[in-house]
């Protein structure tokens, strides 16, 4: 398949959409801490940049996963939660979840406290 050819599996496209860099943990936090500031969702996600979490949060409102409310202050206040569909991602969310914590533990990922067998 060329690079911008689009994916016929909509599975694969969808994938690709929360597969980017920093996608998933940010509609994590968004589903696990609701709607956030800017300020407060950059701490939540330690090593992002702002540039970044920029990129994939209009990338995440382009898509109708994330929708952003702008107080008109001075300076503004920028909200960020998730959508109808960003919260259908949930379930999918607690699954992948369960099964990190516990591949984790039986050290099967990076950080986990035995070898991978």
């Amino acid at each position: 398949m060329k690079r911008n050819q689009a994916p016929s599996c909509p599975m694969e496209a969808l994938l690709r959409l929360v597969s980017g860099p920093w996608t998933l943990h940010i509609v994590w936090v968004l589903s696990e801490q609701g709607p956030q500031r800017f300020g407060e969702l950059r701490r939540a996600v330690p090593g992002i940049s702002t540039r970044m979490l920029t990129e994939r949060l209009r990338m995440l409102e382009k898509a109708g996963i994330v929708w952003r409310e702008q107080a008109q202050t001075i300076p503004p206040a920028v909200t960020y939660g998730l959508t109808q569909r960003g919260q259908e991602l949930r379930g999918v969310l607690d699954t992948l979840d369960a099964i990190a914590r516990r591949w984790q533990a039986e050290g099967a990922l990076a950080g986990g406290e035995r070898a991978a067998e």
